[in-house]
């Protein structure tokens, strides 16, 4: 369970079994589109279920270098999941997996984004232009 709190202020509130296990960052950005190329070297799948959008950047060998994945509601998108393969980190594929995701939900009207980051998470989205609104504390049922 994530909610928007200090971990210190909800951890008294916890029933039994549930214990704070990290915090994040809740971060949010007014979309703008940027009309993203592929780094040399690779290429990029969008596959689109539903409201669900999920983007795989593969490396040369056809294998899965990056990925991420937005929800779309109504005029906001949740990003979600964004990952780069450790021997393909420092090139730029996190930063092109969100700006694939945000030009996706510009196409469809989105103006804003959501996302809980990590403490690494949010270095990359900070870069993106992607800010801070409050911490994210992360509780776990652990009977």
């Amino acid at each position: 369970m994530k909610m928007p709190a200090e971990p210190e202020e909800i951890e008294p509130w916890l029933p039994r079994g549930w214990v704070w296990e990290e915090s994040g960052h809740l971060m949010a950005v007014d979309l703008v589109a940027s009309a993203p190329v592929a780094p040399e070297g690779y290429t990029t799948a969008v596959e689109v279920s539903g409201a669900v959008v999920y983007v795989r950047v593969l490396d040369a060998t056809g294998e899965q270098a990056a990925q991420g994945q937005m929800a779309l509601l109504g005029e906001a998108a949740v990003m979600d999941r964004v990952v780069t393969e450790e021997s393909h980190r420092r090139r730029g594929l996190g930063g092109f997996v969100m700006r694939t995701l945000v030009d996706h939900a510009v196409e469809q009207g989105v103006v804003l984004g959501v996302l809980g980051a990590t403490d690494a998470g949010r270095a990359l989205y900070e870069t993106l232009g992607w800010k801070k609104h409050t911490t994210l504390a992360e509780c776990v049922y652990r009977p």
